[in-house]
């Protein structure tokens, strides 16, 4: 088809439509089941990062210690997929009635909203990368470098960077004329070339760039380690750092499988024929999925997040904790329940000698 704004433009059907040149309209063939299943999915996967993001967000703001530089970076990549995670009901909309129903000005704050937060968190994620090389690699300036402050400023500059790149979405992004009469939200360009050229230029500055520096600032990381072998001192700071270092890189391998498949596929639309549209849109879902998997990465990987989000499910209502370092709160809850009875528990059944002070706690560990 020809996208040079005065015939056929095609669509998605959801997610950011990178490669408007591919050809949907065998999508709109499928069994009705597809108005069902995809929409679910969607919803599915909306549920669990919008919760799953908060939680990561409401306790890096309300424990003290937990703001850290790297959970600061941490924070601003919840909040990049939190924000990620607003567009997906429009999608899923989108998906059920088979077009646009939300106007033109959505249609464009939508697209931006989505482009502007995928492009924050691989910037998020290669902001990491960095801050895990300049604290095992350069331990004496990490002190100077790795500070909250600074962090938030590096965290402006990230969501600045993404604006720019995504200027082209906000530009071209509007409502299109359907095939079927109907309406479609994507890209109107002035030319055919452009949609080819914004495919690579997303995959370059979204994908390909990003991944290429974090895997050097782990080989870097590895070389550094062997490097230094089992010198004094070395041993104990590499294993306080070990644990952080390896929920990073958890949480960039799952994004690199979460959105490998969606750059290719568009790559190979591109330069051979669109795939099948329902495997397309399985990957566009598995993208959006990668939003949700990190709070429960998280939550697997580190103590301190782990422990923090039980309190909040499990022993929230105990207003004067545990040291959240030391107890399992869920564990803690159900055994303090058979022991002692309501009108006991705050005098009796308190543990006196760990004290909780506005929200925060003492760690003798590195925190996360």
């Amino acid at each position: 088809m020809d996208f040079n704004g005065s015939q056929d433009y095609g669509s998605y059907p959801t997610g950011l439509p990178y490669n408007t040149s591919m050809d949907y309209e065998d999508y709109y063939q499928e069994p009705d089941v597809s108005k069902i299943i995809i929409p679910s999915i969607y919803a599915l996967v909306c549920c669990i990062g919008l919760t799953g993001n908060a939680m990561v967000i409401y306790v890096i703001l309300k424990y003290a210690k937990m703001k850290t530089a790297t959970n600061i970076y941490i924070l601003n990549l919840a909040i990049a997929d939190e924000l990620f995670m607003l567009s997906v009901p429009f999608l899923a909309t989108s998906a059920a009635v088979r077009h646009w129903p939300f106007g033109s000005l959505m249609c464009r704050l939508v697209l931006s909203v989505d482009g502007i937060n995928m492009f924050t968190s691989i910037f998020c994620l290669t902001v990491l990368s960095v801050d895990r090389y300049v604290a095992v690699v350069h331990p004496i300036k990490a002190a100077r470098y790795r500070r909250p402050t600074v962090a938030k400023v590096v965290n402006v500059c990230v969501w600045g960077l993404s604006l720019i790149v995504i200027l082209p979405i906000i530009i071209f992004a509007d409502t299109v004329p359907a095939q079927d009469g109907g309406v479609d939200c994507n890209f109107l360009w002035p030319e055919a070339a452009w949609s080819e050229a914004f495919v690579v230029y997303t995959f370059l500055l979204g994908f390909l760039l990003p991944v290429g520096a974090i895997c050097l600032c782990y080989c870097l990381m590895v070389a550094r380690m062997r490097a230094v072998g089992l010198k004094a001192g070395w041993l104990q700071r590499r294993r306080s750092e070990k644990k952080i270092t390896r929920m990073v890189l958890l949480v960039v391998a799952v994004f690199v499988l979460c959105w490998m498949p969606f750059y290719i596929v568009q790559l190979v639309s591109v330069f051979h024929r669109p795939p099948d549209p329902m495997v397309t849109q399985l990957f566009v879902i598995l993208s959006y999925a990668n939003s949700g998997a990190n709070p429960i990465l998280y939550g697997f990987v580190s103590d301190n997040f782990r422990r923090s989000f039980q309190r909040i499910v499990c022993f929230r209502w105990l207003e004067s904790g545990l040291d959240v370092e030391q107890v399992d709160y869920c564990a803690v809850a159900l055994k303090r329940q058979a022991t002692c009875s309501p009108l006991d528990f705050p005098k009796d059944c308190m543990a006196s000698e760990m004290v909780f002070r506005n929200g925060t706690y003492t760690s003798r560990t590195t925190t996360v």
